[in-house]
């Protein structure tokens, strides 16, 4: 597979709108071509059109469509194609059967129960992959020393490819089998995914299957232990059901990869390189750093797949997102006008886009684009619509502006944050407008890049940005001044860079196994033995393919991760060469180690390393080499007006084709070829390299200036900059803590908050913690606000001082500012820790009656004092829960300490992205966005609630909206609303609610403030910041002593778990939103006095207007993971014998509630078992004539105890 002479060479990109083919030619010149993938009217297939017509063009003889290409001519092709990710899309796979274990038909719908969007009460999430599911009627476990099980011998005892030890405990009823296939065949369906518990490390019953169902004439059989033998039975299931039922339609889902773009080959002065790829819908970066960051399980098309790809983030900002304005706010995207009938400018009335916004400014040139446009496809791009459509929306936008600023003038101070929103900018150009969305796309951009860089400790000024499609070149120089770097470089094949990293590209060979040794001298020898099998594997595959054994190269990866966690790394020892305490294939400890600490920021000495996988990569190195051109140039093509900052400048315009290598092109100028446009920013240098690539010098951006008045657009800029410090805070949390709650289950939430203690941002993760933080930060101010310095650290839980229950500690970091004498601004976390203390292991009591019973009480304990960790008083007070009878104190000292360091280095890492923000703008300018961005929430919930009252008044005349539900004890939870439609405001009265309750189910005040703003948002319907603003239109009333208000020292553990969805359902029957949903989040904890496990079990989702409720999905408060089977059984005294939905349990009517589940657990050693649900008396409403379902939506949960 090297560069053949004489010959034709084709490299393929087969998009689903776009195939970009690369062809090398005979005498060593380059062609590229770009065409559309469907055009039935022309030609038949994409790549064979474009592989015709360059040799057509090129050789001067004719190839008709009609006949089959002469392949003589040609050395090799190399495609790429986005197929199987469209087939996945529009589900146009193969009719496909899913074989599973017995119990677990519904794991895969289930999958990890978390829904993926926060705040859509319809929870969309794509259909499985299977139409019929077979459960066979066979069972192995791992065995475990200490079994208590009273049961019979099993059947056999049999080794895995691991090492481990299982027990067969139900052989297969091969007849069974042979009939429920032959069924299943009848019924036209030839393709057959397997999934059976365990096969990832004993696959003989998988194999067995297998064979029959070849035998039995199924074209397709995929088995789970041959295409991704790794542990989780979940991503494994999805990885081997997308591989059924997409390798008959693309014939092989197999065939060998290829590296990637060539970023490594854009990387200049030695520095990282930023992968910028903006298409028509969304934009994808990636990092390269000297070697490509994998990650080995990523979601497509709502499939979570376990495959080795490049670490991507994408967001939903490109050149068709669409522009709104909303309530005061520009907003871009996530909405597509997609391919058709897309952006305003196509001439198939479309609405406005990014598209529209670069041609209105000037950026793109009309006289340059193809004439393919319009109904007939044979118009250009039409200027004339985009203008009308910016127009209208211009004076849309004015009036909103002069509208509010003379209301604002009217009320006086009646609203003082409506008043400080509308001192601002009273009238915009149209010029303006479409700058303003060309900068908050921008920002939109500049978030997943910060993602990839500042998140994991990474200098993003000091990368360079390597920008490619059709689109990125307009914005790569502005986004290059946001992130403070200094270079752009644009390759010259930036159009159809795919196609040309395919033929620079190396074939890729992996193959795996996987492992359950401890790294440590006693198993070098088995590793050592079991990657010179793989590599050998691996060797003998590439020579297959043509690859001499001086073109292969093969590396050693190790999935490791320290015992007893979770996070486990794919690890090479490159740049660790093998020593005496190591395996041959390098010292995998210390290249582990050094890794975990980077990502990390932490290591744990004294834990034994496991190793999970075996994975070894062979590469075929292609040996082709690129081809630099000697171009003469023309000079400047034209002088055009473009819009920047500064108004209306000149504009030079190239042709990149006619540019001579080293030239130089000052800003502003625009850089046309034909599959891209390059604008250059006017404080910007673009140079032509020898290799005709373009590399662009960014120059500062001198409009950096900014004052306190409101400008629209900066406000989504810092909408944008404020929710980055959140999310990036949560990630630093995610990637330092060490339990399975807060690494795995994500059961923690970061937050933003002002000087006076008022959310600015939270990030959405747990919604039960949206507005419960906020109480707390304000009840520390309050408390010991004189005394908080430089360098403490706050933590605190106790209802009284906003906590939520005991075993949420939340983390509250002040950020000083020089000069000033308090702080500035304040960062917190929140997290749900496993085990705090009290009377029973997990601090989740089912029949706790007092606080103290229910773990270690913090209000407000100084966690690092001057900076120092206090990790002795810290200890003492964790401890503490031991004194009073029957308690302990926290059985997972270790953890504890761990997870409080994480939410600590979490803090600080948002405390210097405030900091940061704060010397680019100034801490006046912060501030006052920081009160427009609350206003900007207010105004949003306002016109929800005006909207509202304008329906309900048209309907019944009345203002009034009330509802009452009951916990299953027979508590009532009232709901009384008033609205007043001319404010938009809401008084919510809970007046009536009943009284505190002697078992836990209170719920502390903070509990009804955080259902409160996550139902509002649910209802305002679009993305609006998460802020205290939210709830400034709204008054609340709770009575003291009530259920939702209780006294001081009362019980609260199930308040935040239970009565928080039952809060919920109340405020959205009052408004009849949807029927209500599952009604709690089943909580379930079991433990010994060494260790624990905490769980929240899924149910179904209410119906809505115009949708069904999802089945088996966590709804309203919560969204935490759910663990793998085959962890749970791994690392826990349990066997998980059935987990799939409750037909029918969702109720009836035309939208019918999703289905609850069944989980039954069977204990092998003894634990100590809580349970905390509810809806258990109490059936879940129904609306509109939706009945009420005979039995709850609820899980229902078995608990078999070992004896």
């Amino acid at each position: 597979m090297t560069e053949t002479e004489g010959k034709f060479d084709f490299a393929i990109d087969r998009g689903g709108t776009f195939t970009d083919v690369f062809a090398r030619l005979p005498d060593g010149r380059e062609r590229v071509l770009k065409l559309l993938s469907h055009d039935p009217q022309n030609y038949k297939d994409a790549p064979t059109e474009g592989i015709r017509r360059v040799l057509e063009e090129e050789t001067g003889q004719a190839f008709p469509r009609e006949q089959p290409v002469e392949t003589s001519l040609i050395g090799w092709i190399r495609m790429g194609t986005t197929v199987a990710t469209n087939a996945l899309l529009e589900r146009q796979g193969e009719r496909t059967a899913l074989l599973v274990t017995k119990g677990f038909k519904d794991l895969l719908h289930i999958g990890t129960q978390a829904r993926p969007k926060l705040f859509d009460l319809e929870v969309a999430v794509p259909d499985v992959l299977y139409e019929e599911v077979i459960e066979v009627d066979e069972r192995v476990v791992l065995r475990q020393d200490g079994c208590q099980l009273p049961r019979k011998e099993p059947k056999r005892i049999v080794t895995g490819s691991t090492g481990d030890s299982l027990e067969v405990w139900r052989e297969l009823d091969m007849q069974r089998v042979e009939d429920d296939l032959r069924g299943v065949l009848s019924r036209g369906i030839h393709s057959l995914a397997v999934l059976l518990l365990h096969s990832y490390t004993w696959s003989a019953h998988e194999k067995a299957v297998g064979s029959l169902a070849r035998r039995l004439g199924f074209t397709q059989v995929s088995l789970s232990s041959e295409v991704m033998p790794m542990v989780r039975a979940v991503p494994r299931g999805y990885t081997v059901c997308a591989d059924a039922y997409l390798t008959p339609k693309i014939h092989c889902l197999s065939q060998p990869p290829v590296l990637p773009p060539p970023l490594s080959q854009l990387q200049t002065e030695n520095k990282p390189v930023i992968g910028f790829d903006m298409g028509g819908t969304s934009t994808d970066v990636s990092r390269y750093a000297g070697h490509y960051e994998h990650v080995f399980e990523a979601t497509t098309a709502g499939v979570t797949l376990q495959a080795p790809q490049l670490d991507i983030n994408t967001v939903a900002a490109g050149g068709g997102s669409r522009l709104f304005f909303r309530s005061g706010m520009f907003v871009v995207g996530p909405e597509s006008a997609g391919a058709h009938p897309g952006p305003a400018c196509y001439r198939k009335g479309g609405p406005l886009t990014v598209t529209d916004a670069n041609l209105a400014l000037g950026r793109l040139l009309p006289s340059y684009f193809p004439r393919i446009f319009g109904p007939g496809e044979d118009e250009p791009l039409s200027s004339e619509e985009t203008m009308e459509h910016f127009q209208q929306l211009t004076r849309e936008i004015n009036h909103f502006l002069y509208t509010n600023q003379s209301q604002s003038s009217a009320n006086g101070s009646t609203h003082s944050n409506n008043s400080r929103v509308m001192s601002g900018k009273s009238e915009m150009s149209m010029e303006e407008v479409a700058m303003g969305f060309i900068r908050v796309a921008n920002e939109a951009m500049c978030r997943p890049i910060r993602a990839l860089t500042q998140a994991k400790g990474h200098d993003t000024s000091q990368h360079v940005l390597a920008c490619f499609g059709g689109a990125g070149g307009q914005h790569a120089c502005a986004i290059a001044q946001a992130l403070g770097m200094k270079t752009v470089f644009i390759h010259k094949y930036s159009g159809v860079l795919s196609a040309y990293g395919l033929a620079l590209a190396d074939v890729v060979e992996e193959v795996q196994e996987p492992c359950s040794l401890q790294y440590n001298p006693r198993s070098f020898s088995e590793l050592d033995h079991r990657v010179e099998q793989l590599t050998q594997r691996c060797t003998e595959t590439l020579r297959d393919r043509g690859f001499s054994s001086s073109q292969i190269t093969t590396e050693v990866f190790l999935h490791l991760r320290y015992e007893k966690t979770d996070c486990a790394l794919m690890v090479t020892a490159t740049g660790y060469p093998g020593n005496s305490r190591s395996c041959k294939s390098g010292d995998f400890r210390s290249a582990f180690t050094k890794r975990y600490l980077q990502e990390f920021g932490f290591t744990i000495p004294d834990r034994p390393i496991m190793v999970d996988d075996i994975r070894v990569r062979g590469s075929g190195k292609s040996g082709i080499k690129s081809v630099t051109n000697t171009k003469m140039g023309s000079g400047i093509l034209k002088i055009t007006k473009c819009y920047f900052e500064d108004g209306y400048l000149d504009t030079s315009v190239y042709l990149w084709e006619e540019l001579p290598c080293d030239h130089n092109i000052p800003g502003p100028a625009i850089i046309i070829d034909k599959n891209s446009t390059i604008l250059v920013e006017p404080s910007c240098v673009a140079h032509l390299t020898e290799g005709g690539d373009v590399c662009i010098a960014v120059g500062s951006d001198p409009h950096c200036l900014l004052g306190t008045e409101l400008n629209t657009v900066q406000l989504s800029i810092f909408s944008h900059r404020f929710m980055s410090i959140a999310e990036q805070m949560g990630r630093v949390l995610q990637r330092t803590s060490i339990s399975t709650n807060i690494k795995e289950r994500l059961d923690f939430s970061c937050a933003l908050f002002g000087p006076d203690g008022g959310l600015v941002s939270n990030a959405p993760h747990i919604p039960v913690h949206l507005g419960a933080m906020q109480e707390t930060v304000q009840y520390q101010i309050k408390s010991i606000g004189s005394i908080i310095k430089e360098g403490d650290v706050i933590l605190s839980n106790h209802p009284c001082a906003g906590g939520s229950h005991l075993p949420d500690l939340t983390v509250i970091t002040p950020v000083f500012r020089s000069g000033v004498s308090g702080p500035v601004f304040f960062v917190a976390s929140r997290g749900h820790h496993a085990d705090i203390g009290g009377i029973t292991p997990g601090s989740m009591p089912p029949h706790s009656t007092s606080l103290q019973q229910e773990g270690a009480v913090f209000t407000s304990f100084k966690l690092v004092t001057a900076g120092v960790f206090q990790e002795e008083a810290v200890t003492e007070a964790l401890m503490a829960p031991a004194q009073y009878p029957d308690c302990s104190g926290t059985r997972n000292l270790h953890d504890n300490l761990s997870d409080l360091r994480a939410q600590v280095a979490a803090n600080q890492r948002g405390s210097t992205l405030v900091g940061e923000l704060i010397d680019s703008y100034g801490l006046a300018v912060v501030q006052a966005y920081m009160g427009y961005i609350q206003t900007n929430a207010e105004l949003a919930v306002r016109d929800m609630l005006k909207e509202f009252a304008r329906c309900r008044q048209k309907q019944t005349g009345s203002l009034e909206v009330e509802a009452e539900d009951f916990m299953d004890d027979g508590t009532p939870i009232r709901l009384r609303v008033q609205i007043n439609e001319n404010e938009g405001s809401a008084v919510f009265d809970f007046t009536g609610t009943g009284t505190e309750v002697w078992g836990n189910c209170n719920a502390p005040r903070a509990i009804t403030f955080s259902a409160l703003i996550y139902c509002l948002r649910c209802m305002v319907g679009q993305d609006i910041p998460l802020n205290q603003g939210c709830l400034t239109p709204i008054k609340v009333i709770i009575p003291s002593g009530s259920i939702l208000q209780p006294s001081q020292n009362a019980a609260v553990v199930g308040g935040n778990v239970l009565t928080s969805q039952r809060v919920v359902d109340v405020i959205f029957r009052a408004f009849e939103v949807c029927s209500a949903s599952q009604g709690c989040m089943n909580n379930v904890t079991f433990g010994s006095e060494g260790s624990g496990y905490y769980e929240t079990v899924a149910g179904g989702a209410g119906a809505g207007p115009g949708w069904t409720g999802r089945s088996g999905v966590h709804s309203h408060m919560t969204n935490t993971r759910i663990t793998d089977p085959e962890i749970l059984e791994k690392r826990y005294p349990v066997v998980l014998e059935h987990f799939s939905l409750r037909p029918g349990s969702g109720g009836a009517g035309e939208y019918r509630g999703g289905d609850g589940v069944i989980r039954k657990l069977l204990f092998r050693n003894k634990v100590v078992l809580s349970v905390l649900t509810e809806r258990r008396s109490t059936r879940p409403y129904g609306l509109h004539g939706n009945l009420s379902p005979m039995t709850s939506p609820m899980t229902f949960i078995s608990m078999i105890m070992s004896v």
